[in-house]
């Protein structure tokens, strides 16, 4: 994985059997758009590649995740040689009337871990 490495790598725990012997994909209460969002706070410089497998999504899924985002202005996509970097802008409001009074940055973290938020706001 290139970058920093530091985006979850996905595992099928969250996908088990259901008792019958076979894969049964479970809920989650993060939309793919969070679980995105999530894997570019974690990794800045991550591949979309790598956020895909993460996620468990195509990579094209993910490119239309981050283009959504991106209009959003939740983030911001800056070239970096060959390479993107996302900066992530945690001041904005989460999108559903619900959970409007909150921000991205709430929502991160409660998510992330104390090191990965550090690098948020460095």
């Amino acid at each position: 994985m290139a970058g920093a490495g530091r985006v979850a790598e996905r595992t099928d725990r969250w996908s088990t059997a259901d008792g019958s012997g076979g894969p049964r994909r479970a809920w989650t209460f993060l939309s793919n758009h969070g679980h995105v969002l999530v894997c570019l706070a974690q990794d800045p410089d991550a591949r979309l590649r790598d956020v895909a497998q993460a996620v468990g999504i195509t990579e094209r899924a993910v490119q239309k995740i981050v283009s959504d985002l991106e209009a959003a202005g939740i983030v911001a996509r800056v070239r970096a040689g060959r390479r993107n970097h996302y900066r992530l802008h945690t001041e904005q409001p989460l999108r559903h009337p619900i959970e409007a009074h909150r921000t991205v940055g709430a929502l991160l973290t409660m998510v992330l871990e104390r090191a990965e938020l550090r690098r948020l706001v460095t």
